[in-house]
This record gives C-alpha cells, sequence and structure tokens, in this order.
C-alpha cells in the first residue's frame, strides 16, 4: 500500500498503540491514532480513514459497539478488531458477526497484521471501484436517455454537461458543432449546479473517427474554473470522417485506468448529436419545401394594408398542411387561409393541391361559396380519405365589399377603434357532403383590420379554443400601425415558445 492509505489505530493502551502504530508506519501506511470509542466515531467520516484497526476493551465503549456504529454509517470502510483479552471463540464470532472484517487475537506479529490489513483493503477497494462503476454507468444511462430526448441543439448540450457533472462529481464541458457550424459548449461547475450554453471554438485538425482520449492544459478549456493543480481529460468522439468531434472534458483525477465511462459517455452524446444534426437538417429541408408550396411575395393593393406571419411547427421534421393565398383578380382581393388534417409531406401536398384548385376555380370567375363546394367535390372525388378547414373571400379594395364562405375554418376577426368582433359563418368541413350555407356579405369599415389565422395561433392543450378565441380578442384589440408588427405580436402574445403546430397569420386592414 501507498502512503495515500490512511489507518485509524484505536487502543487506549499506549504501549499497544505504540507498537500498532509503529508497525504499520513502517509497511508504508499513514496513521491516525484514537484513546476511546468517542474519540474514534468523531474522526470517522470527517479525516480521510481507509482501514480502522480497533481494541475490543476500550474505556468508554464496547469495540463491538464502537465497529457497529462505524459500519452503519460507513458500510465500505473496513475494520480489524485486535484483543489481548476477548480472545475466546464466542468473543471472535461476536465481533465477527457485527461486522469486523477481521479478529485478532494477541499476541500479533507484525506480519499478520499486515497481511491482514492489506487483505480487506485489497476486497475494500475492490469493492469501492465496482460501486463506483456502478453509479457512474447508472448516470450514464439516465444522461443518455436525457440527451436523445432533447428537444433541441443547446437543450442537448445542457443536458450533457449537466450530466457528466453529476458522473464525476466535477466540473463538465460539452463542445459540438450544430448542423450549421456553429461550435457551441455546454458547461456545468458541478454536480447539481445549473448548466448553459456558450459559444466556442476548437481544432478539430487530427481527430480521428471513433473515441480517443487525451490529457491536456485546462488553460486549453477555459470554460469553467477547473479545480486547481489538475490536468483535464478530453473524450473526443467522431462518428464520420465528414462530421466534427464532439467532446467531453472533465478533471483528470476523477478518472480510473481506461476511462470506459468517459469515453462511453462521449460516444453517447456523439449519436445524440448525430441525430440532432440531421433532424434539424431534415427541419430546413422540410420547412424549405413547405415555404416553397406557398405564395411567394404579397400582393401591393392601393387602398389596403396586407401582412403575413407563417411559422411552421418547431418540433416537427414533417411539414404541415397549413396554408394561405393572396391574388387579385379582376380588381379583387382573394384571401383565402386553410389547414388540412396532419403533419405529414401527404398533408403538404393535399396542401398544395387544394391551393391551386381553389385559385383555378377562383379565375374562372366563381363566388367563394362555388369555389368551396368546387373543391369539396374534388376532394370527395380524388381525395376521400382527407380533411380539411378553408375560409375564403372576395375582397373589393375600392368599396370595401366582402363576400366570405368558409368550410369549418375558424372565425376571422374584426377589430376596429380598441373593439374586435368575430365574423362567424358555421358550415361543414371540406371532405363532407352537407349543405353549405349562403355566402356572408358585408362592408368593412374604413380603418378596420380583418385578422386570418390556423388553429395554432389559438389551441392549447392546457386551454380551451373558447379561452384562446378570447386572448387572440384582447391582443387584436390593439393594431399596431406597422401590420407585419401587429403580426408578429400576436404571434409572441399567443403563440407558445415551442410551436407544437403550423401558425399562419394574415391581417387585411382597409386604409
Amino acid at each position: 500500500m501507498d502512503g495515500a492509505t490512511t489507518v485509524l489505530v484505536v487502543d487506549d493502551s499506549r504501549t499497544k498503540r505504540y507498537l500498532l502504530v509503529n508497525w504499520l508506519t513502517r509497511a508504508g501506511f499513514t496513521v491516525l491514532e484514537a484513546e476511546s470509542g468517542g474519540e474514534a466515531l468523531s474522526r470517522v467520516g470527517v479525516d480521510p480513514i481507509d482501514l480502522v484497526v480497533l481494541d475490543v476493551r476500550l474505556p468508554d465503549l464496547s469495540g463491538f459497539e464502537v465497529c457497529e456504529r462505524i459500519k452503519s454509517a460507513h458500510p465500505a470502510l473496513p475494520v480489524i478488531h485486535v484483543s489481548a483479552h476477548a480472545v475466546d471463540t464466542a468473543d471472535r464470532a461476536q465481533g465477527l458477526t457485527r461486522g469486523a472484517d477481521a479478529y485478532l487475537a494477541e499476541p500479533i506479529e507484525p506480519e499478520e497484521l499486515i497481511a491482514t490489513a492489506h487483505a480487506v483493503l485489497r476486497y475494500y477497494q475492490a469493492r469501492q471501484r465496482a460501486e463506483l462503476l456502478a453509479e457512474r454507468l447508472t448516470g450514464l444511462a439516465d444522461t443518455t436517455v436525457a440527451v436523445h430526448a432533447a428537444p433541441n441543439f443547446p437543450r442537448l448540450l445542457e443536458l450533457a454537461a449537466a450530466g457528466a457533472a453529476e458522473i464525476f462529481k466535477s466540473p463538465a464541458a460539452v463542445v459540438a458543432e450544430t448542423f450549421d457550424g456553429d461550435c457551441l459548449a455546454g458547461v456545468c461547475a458541478g454536480p447539481g449546479a445549473e448548466s448553459r450554453v456558450v459559444p466556442w471554438t476548437v481544432d478539430d485538425r487530427g481527430v480521428p473517427t471513433g473515441a480517443t482520449v487525451r490529457v491536456q492544459d485546462p488553460v486549453h478549456w477555459g470554460l469553467v474554473e477547473w479545480p486547481p493543480d489538475d490536468s483535464a481529460t478530453v473524450a473526443a468522439a467522431r462518428l464520420r470522417e465528414d462530421r466534427a468531434p464532439i467532446y467531453v472534458v472533465v478533471p483528470t483525477a476523477t478518472q480510473t485506468a481506461r476511462t470506459p465511462v468517459l469515453r462511453q459517455l462521449a460516444q453517447a452524446v456523439a449519436s445524440a448529436v448525430e441525430a440532432q444534426r440531421s433532424f434539424d437538417e431534415e427541419h430546413r429541408i422540410a420547412v424549405t419545401l413547405q415555404r416553397s408550396l406557398l405564395p411567394q411575395r404579397i400582393p401591393e393593393v392601393t387602398g389596403i394594408d396586407l401582412a403575413v406571419r407563417y411559422e411552421p411547427a418547431s418540433a416537427r421534421t414533417e411539414v404541415g398542411g397549413d396554408f394561405y393565398e393572396l391574388v387579385m383578380l379582376d380588381g379583387h382581393l382573394l384571401l383565402a387561409i386553410g389547414d388540412v388534417a396532419g403533419h405529414s409531406l401527404h398533408a403538404a401536398t393535399v396542401m398544395a393541391e387544394l391551393r391551386h384548385a381553389l385559385r383555378a376555380y377562383a379565375v374562372e370567375g366563381h363566388q367563394p361559396g362555388e369555389i368551396l363546394h368546387r373543391v369539396n367535390e374534388l376532394m370527395r372525388t380524388l381525395l376521400p380519405s382527407e380533411l380539411a378547414t378553408i375560409c375564403v373571400l372576395l375582397f373589393d379594395p375600392a368599396t370595401g365589399h366582402v363576400r366570405l364562405a368558409s368550410a369549418g375554418h375558424l372565425p376571422p376577426l374584426i377589430s376596429q377603434d380598441g373593439k374586435t368582433e368575430f365574423v362567424h359563418h358555421s358550415a361543414p368541413l371540406l371532405g363532407v357532403r352537407a349543405p353549405r350555407p349562403a355566402d356572408l356579405e358585408f362592408v368593412l369599415p374604413p380603418g378596420a383590420t380583418m385578422v386570418f389565422y390556423t388553429d395554432g395561433l389559438i389551441e392549447r392543450r392546457d386551454v380551451t379554443i373558447d379561452d384562446g378565441l378570447a386572448a387572440l380578442s384582447v391582443s387584436a384589440s390593439r393594431v399596431d400601425d406597422d401590420l407585419d408588427r401587429f403580426c408578429e405580436r400576436l404571434l409572441v402574445e399567443l403563440a407558445p415558445h415551442e410551436i407544437q403546430d403550423d401558425v399562419a397569420v394574415v391581417a387585411l386592414r382597409r386604409r
């Protein structure tokens, strides 16, 4: 054993204690002393003690009781009983039964004491290594699950850094590159501390594929306050040659031989990062496709202001079925907004078919109700299993005359002078054979604003749709001079931070 192994000798006999201390010191142990059971108990758990050599007969407490208390509080701390008086079979059996790991009866030979100390320490050190590994593997499993369930890249790095800090009971940093090529670091000051994400740069040259571990000066990783007089152990994991590696950085003093848990943690984080990068790439492609199916520009119409906001669901890679249409036909503005059921490429293709069919029937000169009737017949013939909601209006900019028809869509809202009113036009969904009411006709007053939207703006899992409509009414009672800013404010005030469904908002104001 080396000098880092500390033994507490507990004996009220100064002569016997001197002998025991002398033998253990010459064998290379660091030795502490106690004269009573109470003193021994006060030192265990405070001083760094690896082994207790405990006399059975003490002036205040029985050595058997002291052993029981030590084992109750510190099960992994080995205890060797020594005694010159309690030497019969019953005493030895009681000592071992009540927790001692060995029992030596005097006269004790120095070689026997040292050999016994080495034997019990080997067992407990192996046990401590196994328990430490089991604890770290449990933390590794928990962290692996957490990082793979992370909703976005920054949160993934925060969870990875917090997991590493908890596993190794130390400061930790996790560095990775996003799909866009931005290098970020998740840092955590220690177990239980709040993790955060900061920008960082690292030289990836020479990092091979697979998992590698190296020891570096912590000055190269000035992300957190590292322990003094220690180096940094850096695990790098690179799954593919064309991908940037990820790094997990912890103090070297926390590591065991071959760093198995650190390597596995780096590989688990690399796998989660790769999945997140792929997710972000697919989401980017999906959003690009979805936007390509929507109008590329807003028409400029004398006498009215128009603004649009479209936000795809942030938690999905699939494209959705929300759409809008704005186009001038024979001096009238055709405005439509709709939502095809589902989130998938199929929903987007159905959306595109409906949008183009709606435009075609409008070009033929049909009124909103007839447009919806024809689109409905098209759906029931060619897309019999699909459902959709649409609201269509034709607006005359010169007179403010509105002709509106709806197919199960949420009611548009009119806002003027701080007052709001919903325009209800109850009608069945598209895809359903049922009678449809006549078009609704009215004049939009000068200065009034109409707001059209899809359900992603107002629907929440924790509130009713009536609550969502009421919240929209409050937010839309004030219309900003800048209509784009008005639409943006509606999204900020009404849509959740993580948008769970596509959101389309169209605002029309008559000057």
